[in-house]
């Protein structure tokens, strides 16, 4: 009976169930992990891939009385962060571009959290894949975790991968 239902129509079902994969890239050290799992999940399901980096904003320190010309240490520091985000981003689709029938590389810029959300909406994603650091629960409440408000949120079918050496 159930290998039926695989021949007779789930494996349809399964191959049309996931067109587009997010793979969300902090670049730590789960980075290459999550890079690789998401190849293989979108050459399986022959989707197309976006790999996703989301750069924190700029601070902003108007209710403080000051404006961005008083730090221009500041702006300076913000450019060169989307600089080589950008360019760590193209040299990992450039690294994946003959193992996925279709990737791109996707620079945003917001609170990594509510941006990812937001971005899987827009691009109508089926699957997202993201690390997880394993800081522990007190830094989780202090720092917040992406992965566990992927998870909380959970719009969408979520993996979320080990950084390495972590249980």
């Amino acid at each position: 009976m159930i290998r039926n239902l695989w021949t007779s129509g789930f494996r349809a079902y399964i191959a049309n169930a996931m067109k587009t994969i997010v793979a969300a890239l902090d670049f730590s050290n789960a980075t290459p992990l999550v890079l690789h799992a998401a190849v293989e999940y979108a050459r399986a399901f022959g989707a197309s891939l976006q790999l996703l980096h989301v750069v924190e904003p700029e601070p902003s320190y108007t209710a403080y009385g000051f404006t961005p010309d008083e730090f221009p240490a500041i702006h300076m520091f913000q450019e060169e962060a989307r600089k080589r985000a950008g360019a760590r981003l193209e040299e990992l689709r450039v690294q994946v571009v003959g193992q996925v029938p279709n990737v791109s590389a996707h620079l945003v810029e917001g609170s990594p959290l509510h941006t990812l959300v937001d971005h899987l909406k827009k691009q109508q994603a089926d699957l997202v894949i993201l690390g997880s650091h394993g800081h522990g629960a007190v830094a989780a409440l202090l720092l917040g975790s992406v992965a566990e408000g992927m998870v909380r949120k959970a719009l969408l079918p979520t993996l979320v991968i080990p950084a390495p050496g972590k249980p």
